[in-house]
């Protein structure tokens, strides 16, 4: 139990339930996918809920059955008091910070912005902050400032309805030609790629990918330790809060890195603990096929004892290879991929100040 992160649970509890309500469906706001969230992540020692418990009476029950203090925030009549509940919640979780130093992360559950220069004000003071609001009512500012952000749309266990068209007088409309709705069936059956208005669209498996290389290529090179699956989470996490495996169709990050490894994007070894493998690029495979693919294309492009510019050789090797990218291999720019090749042996790179470029040669046999 001294391993397990304590967890204290800030909720702006009229945010939260007017997002869900208004950008969901008209669904009620549940407490039990953010707590069945943060049971993953370590154990809750505190839960407190901010607002003018009036308006949400029906949600009280469901809140103190999962052990939730309310907050009292009454809105008075004839008083401005748009800002009460949180300014109460901020202070209680700097104070909260202050007094109990076990506490180790805070959850901050809304999606306004006023609330970023708390979550800056907490990691100033070393505590881990976790995010969580609904996605369409979320300030784009919050998310950055958090260590990791949740969007309540996406946790598991909430079924959001499907948005439904609005009701209203039909209108009617002539009655189209034949030809007409023959063209507006051939349409319809010839772009099944199309989707529906509203949809979301797949998260791209080659853009994780490179996200994943470039991300183990900077860890290798800036540590000299080995990168395991854990550290190279958080260093994603880092780089973008609302980042989840989930997204692209993995139920763990573990299945994630075991389909990265099967493409031959990483390697996976046993790691210093179980069920935290090690995670590095491969030494060979693709990047050697990449680096006979450039050699290739210089030597034609040099037709014999020529060189060949860098710039505009990016666009030849996609002739050649379509799906070529440098940075699948962990690579940050082309010159840095033509420099380790060229650290291989595998072409010769040099500076012209005449060309004002740098030029490749295929090396002499």
């Amino acid at each position: 139990m001294d391993h397990e992160d304590r967890i204290a649970l800030f909720l702006d509890y009229e945010n939260l339930a007017l997002g869900a309500r208004e950008h969901l469906g008209g669904m009620a706001f549940d407490l039990r996918p953010i707590a069945d969230a943060l049971a993953e992540r370590g154990r809750v020692v505190v839960r407190r809920a901010y607002a003018d418990w009036s308006f949400f009476d029906e949600d009280r029950r469901m809140l103190t059955r999962s052990h939730v203090e309310l907050i009292e925030m009454p809105q008075r009549m004839g008083a401005s008091r748009k800002n009460a509940a949180d300014i109460k919640m901020a202070v209680d979780a700097v104070e909260l910070a202050f007094e109990r130093a076990y506490v180790s992360t805070f959850v901050i559950c809304t999606g306004d912005s006023d609330f970023t220069p708390l979550v800056h004000k907490l990691r100033e003071l070393n505590k881990r902050v976790i995010g969580v609001g609904v996605e369409k009512s979320t300030s784009a500012l919050l998310p950055p400032a958090c260590d990791e952000f949740l969007y309540y749309d996406r946790l598991e266990g909430v079924d959001v309805p499907p948005a439904r068209a609005r009701r209203g007088r039909p209108t009617r409309l002539p009655s189209p030609e034949p030809e007409q709705v023959e063209q507006a069936e051939t349409a319809e059956t010839t772009e099944p790629g199309a989707q529906p208005v509203g949809a979301e669209p797949a998260r791209d498996v080659d853009t994780l990918s490179v996200l994943v290389a470039q991300t183990v290529a900077g860890l290798q090179g800036s540590s000299s330790g080995e990168v395991t699956a854990s550290t190279l989470k958080r260093t994603l996490l880092r780089k973008d809060p609302t980042f989840s495996e989930s997204d692209y169709g993995f139920r763990t990050f573990g299945e994630l890195l075991r389909h990265l490894a099967e493409r031959t994007v990483i390697e996976l070894a046993e790691g210093p603990a179980k069920g935290d493998p090690e995670v590095s690029l491969p030494e060979h495979g693709d990047r050697e096929v990449a680096f006979g693919l450039l050699r290739s294309v210089v030597a034609d492009l040099a037709g014999g004892e020529g060189s060949v510019a860098l710039s505009g050789l990016k666009n030849q090797l996609r002739r050649a290879r379509p799906d070529f990218s440098e940075k699948k291999l962990g690579y940050r720019s082309f010159l840095q991929f033509c420099k380790a090749a060229a650290t291989s042996g595998v072409v010769d790179l040099r500076w012209s100040a005449d060309a004002d470029d740098y030029l490749l040669t295929v090396p002499a046999a």
